[in-house]
Order: C-alpha cells, then sequence, then structure tokens
C-alpha cells in the first residue's frame, strides 16, 4: 500500500493539496507528498489524517515526497516543519526525506529526469507539444478575458505550429515550456466519494503547462509520473481537484499507464461555512502546539465534524480512528470545523492521560517545565517542583483544565508562588480572623493531619461552628483567600490538599503574625 499526500502552499497563503494511497496484495509502503513551499495547517492535517488511518488499515506505510517544484515560492524550513508537525501529530511517515527509503527520491526537484523522460515521450506521440509564449502574452490573453467576463484561458497558438515554425522558434528560444494538448472526449471516471464523473476540460480550458521552461513540471505531470513510479493505487486528496482529475485520466491514457482509483475528500470549512484562511495564524499546527493543545484532540476534532466513520463520537484515539475509519462513508459534505469545541475535545484526551502512569510521567515533566518557565525567579519554594507535588496537582485538577498550560494561569498562582494577603483584606471579609485561623492550626495539627478532601470537607463545615453572626460561605471565602490571595478557585478542601499541610500551615501562621 502506497499513500501519497500533495499540498502546494505559497507563504503561509494559497495552498492545494492531495493524496494517493497504493493497495498492494501484500502490505507495501503508502507514499505522501508535500510541496516545501508552506507550513502546515488543519485542513492539511485533516487530508494527511485520512490517508494515515487509510493506509494503516490496511496495513500499509505512510510516505512522505516533498514537492518542491515551484522554486519561486519555497519557504525556508517548511520541508523540516511538515515532517515535525506530522510527527508531532502522532502520523509520522515511514519514509520520508528525513528518513530516507526505498521509494525515493523523496524531493521532486531530484526527480526530475524522469518529468523530462515523461515530456519527451508525449512531444513524440503528437500529444504534446512546445510552446513559445512569453509572460507578458500570456497576461495579456488573461486581461482580456476577464475584461470581457470570460475565464482566463490559454488560446493554444503554438498547437500548431509547423516544424519550421518551431525550428525558428528554438533558435531563439531554446527553452520553450511543454503543453499537454487536450484532444478528444474526457474519459468518465468513478470517484469512491462523488460517483461518476466526466469533465470536458477541453471545452473550457487551454492547454495546460506540463513542463516549465526552467525545466521543472507543473502538479499535473508530476503526480501523475510520481504516483506511476511509486505503484499508487488509490488517490485521496481535495475535492478541489476533483475537476483536474480528467486531465490527470488523459494523461494517463496518452502515457499509456493504468490511473489509480480516485477519492475526492470534501472541504473542511470554518462552523459558519466559509474557507479557512491560512492568514489566521491560528489554524497552523505550530500554533496549537505552542499552547498547550494535545494531537490526539486536534486529530479527534477534524474527524469529528466530518465523515467517514459510523457516527460521531467525542475522545477517540487514533487507533480508535483507524479501526473505526470506512471510506464508504466519506460524504460529499463539507466538514464544519467548530474550533470554540477544541478546549473541551483537549478537556478529555488531558484527562485520558492523566489517567495512564507512564503518559501522566510525561505530563508532570512538562509540568515542571511550565513553571519554570511562567514563574522562574519568583519561586520562593524550589519543593513546588517536587515530582509527587506536581503529581498530586495534575491529579486533582484532572477535569476541571483543559490545557496543562491552565495551571501556570494566574488563576493557579498559588500553587506555586506564595500570595501577598494583608490582613486588612481578609478583616473585611470576618473580623474573627484570628479565631478562624486558629481553628483551621488546630486541624492541622491534629491526628488527621493527612486529611482526604472528603474528610476536610466535613471538618471546615465545623469551623463557623459556635461563631455567632459566621456564615459558612465567609469562612470558606476569608480560607481561600488567604491561602490563594483569589475571590475565586478550587474548593477550599482541595487548595488545603494540593498545598498540603506544611505550607498552608505557614500561609494561615503569616496571616496570624501580619
Amino acid at each position: 500500500m502506497m499513500i501519497v499526500y500533495n499540498t502546494h502552499r505559497s507563504r503561509r497563503g494559497r495552498r492545494e493539496k492531495a493524496s494517493w494511497l497504493r493497495l498492494a496484495p501484500a502490505a507495501a509502503p503508502t507514499c505522501t507528498a508535500w510541496p516545501e513551499t508552506g507550513f502546515l495547517h488543519l485542513g492539511g492535517l485533516r487530508t494527511a489524517l485520512y490517508n494515515y488511518i487509510f493506509a494503516k488499515k490496511h496495513q500499509g506505510s505512510f510516505i512522505l515526497r516533498l514537492e518542491d517544484t515551484d522554486q519561486t515560492r519555497l519557504v525556508p524550513g517548511a520541508a523540516e516543519n511538515i515532517e515535525d508537525m506530522l510527527e508531532w501529530a502522532g502520523v509520522p511517515p515511514d519514509e520520508s526525506p528525513r528518513r530516507g527509503g526505498p521509494a525515493g527520491p523523496y524531493l521532486q526537484s531530484q526527480r526530475l529526469a524522469l518529468y523530462a523522460q515523461a515530456a519527451e515521450a508525449l512531444l513524440k506521440s503528437g500529444a504534446a507539444y512546445l510552446c513559445f509564449c512569453s509572460p507578458q502574452r500570456l497576461e495579456l490573453l488573461k486581461k482580456e478575458a476577464l475584461r470581457n467576463r470570460q475565464t482566463p484561458r490559454y488560446d493554444n497558438r503554438c498547437r500548431s505550429l509547423s516544424q519550421a515554425q518551431v525550428a525558428q522558434k528554438l533558435a531563439t528560444d531554446p527553452k520553450p515550456a511543454i503543453r499537454f494538448r487536450l484532444d478528444g472526449e474526457a474519459p468518465a471516471f468513478q470517484d469512491l466519494v462523488y460517483g461518476w464523473n466526466r469533465h470536458e476540460v477541453a471545452s473550457v480550458e487551454g492547454d495546460p503547462v506540463i513542463l516549465k521552461s526552467d525545466g521543472f513540471p507543473t502538479y499535473h505531470l508530476a503526480s501523475v509520473v510520481d504516483d506511476h513510479h511509486m505503484g499508487i493505487s488509490h488517490v485521496l486528496r481535495g475535492s478541489e481537484w476533483l475537476v483536474s482529475t480528467s486531465k490527470h485520466l488523459l494523461l494517463y491514457q496518452a502515457l499509456g499507464w493504468q490511473p489509480p482509483h480516485f477519492a475526492h475528500l470534501p472541504l473542511l470549512l470554518n462552523k459558519d461555512g466559509s474557507k479557512l484562511s491560512k492568514r489566521q495564524g491560528d489554524i497552523f499546527l505550530e500554533h496549537f502546539a505552542a499552547t498547550g493543545f494535545l494531537p490526539d484532540a486536534l486529530l479527534d476534532i477534524i474527524t469529528n465534524c466530518g465523515s467517514g466513520f459510523a457516527e460521531n463520537q467525542m475522545g477517540r484515539t487514533l487507533p480508535e480512528l483507524i479501526a473505526q475509519f470506512d471510506l464508504s462513508r466519506v460524504t460529499c459534505h463539507s466538514a464544519l470545523l467548530d474550533l470554540e469545541k477544541l478546549p473541551e475535545f483537549n478537556r478529555l484526551h488531558l484527562r485520558r492521560l492523566v489517567g495512564d502512569e507512564t503518559q501522566r510521567c510525561q505530563l508532570v515533566g512538562q509540568l515542571q517545565a511550565l513553571v519554570e518557565e511562567a514563574f522562574g525567579n519568583q519561586l520562593q519554594d524550589r519543593e513546588v517542583l517536587d515530582p509527587a507535588y506536581v503529581e498530586r496537582i495534575i491529579l486533582l485538577r484532572q477535569g476541571h483544565i483543559c490545557r496543562l498550560q491552565d495551571l501556570v494561569s494566574p488563576a493557579y498562582s498559588y500553587l506555586w508562588t506564595r500570595p501577598a494577603v494583608g490582613r486588612a483584606q481578609l478583616g473585611a471579609i470576618s473580623e474573627k480572623v484570628d479565631i478562624i485561623a486558629k481553628r483551621v492550626l488546630g486541624l492541622l495539627e491534629g491526628p488527621g493531619t493527612n486529611l482526604t478532601q472528603d474528610v476536610l470537607n466535613g471538618e471546615l463545615k465545623k469551623l463557623s461552628d459556635g461563631l455567632e453572626g459566621i456564615k459558612h460561605s465567609n469562612v470558606m471565602k476569608l480560607l481561600r483567600v488567604a491561602l490563594s490571595g483569589q475571590q475565586q478557585g478550587p474548593p477550599v478542601a482541595e487548595m488545603m490538599v494540593s498545598l498540603g499541610p506544611k505550607e498552608v500551615r505557614e500561609r494561615i501562621q503569616k496571616v496570624l503574625c501580619s
């Protein structure tokens, strides 16, 4: 099985995508192709994910092929970012430019000889021809069409050049482009998602360039040639390529190659139906990674909002996605993504990680680093970085937080630094500060020093007994402010268990001494 995923993207601007899969009798590699012209965002991740889970469901491998044929649009670091983000997302390629493998080379700029051979074969058969039209002429054609409210198209001028005219032009322009001749009726094909399709591209489009004057191919030729030589049998890509498929089938036909099966995936849109904009910096994977969202939460939400599964449910892991995925269940309807729900997806997956001892140990290390980064020199006591303490915080707050980063927000600063609380601030809540403080200290000094949260809740309810005119709610408010410096937060009993008897005692004694 071989999967190829293609994406064409400008500098955080327009991008197109496509994916391929080869199913073999025995498990063979899968392949993914990607351009080196941009960074990975949610739309690209979704297409890559569907290819990945389709490949893995059929015991295949995932291969990354990078497209760098548009040399004017290359973005430094894009290739590394694509592989880094796929690995971060948990869908790493088995073969790629970084990892190597038998299906290489994995950079299209290193496969130019294959494209040149195919273009030459098309020239010899008459299926392609040399084009000497200048960029200026092509731009004029475009402007004229737009002025007449027509769809811009090439007028096929160079198609009718005689051999003598071609020879004459080659003398002054030895590096012309090569165009594919759109002749004949486009073959019908059965898309695995959209059903039977046929697009008469010859009647609405001019002959497309397949090899540019710089020797680099366009997407149309490169994808067909690479998929043929890599043995791709199934193509999974974005629905924006549905119309171009007829053009690709004509290329396969002209080259005498067997085309793969095609499955075009519906678009991933914003919840209001608008297109995901690459100008929204928050749709790139690096943004989600930097802000503490878990890979599994992203995979979960981008599949939950679409199709391909018997039912939509929250909390699915990657192995569950692989097991439940069914290509025949992918519909033509666009998937509407509501990112406002992402925190809830993340909360579910974070809680699942907390429940796994190995994963929880990793979370402890991550939270220690976050505390160091957020508070640094403000830490009065380095004991707050003790793994046992950090783990206790994570266990107590699981299900209440959406991201690990939430635990270093101002609302939870009391866990890592001691609040500055004045006696006047507490006196405004209750004038019996000393009595309440002493009762809490007595509670901590008793035989139940290692009180649980449930037991503490019961004991705290007794603190206001005998205190005339003092409501239990005011006692809790006073203790919350004394311990955290905040009016709101977790239950006081949980705060006390989180901080531990020693720290609670020190903070209460500070109240008495102020």
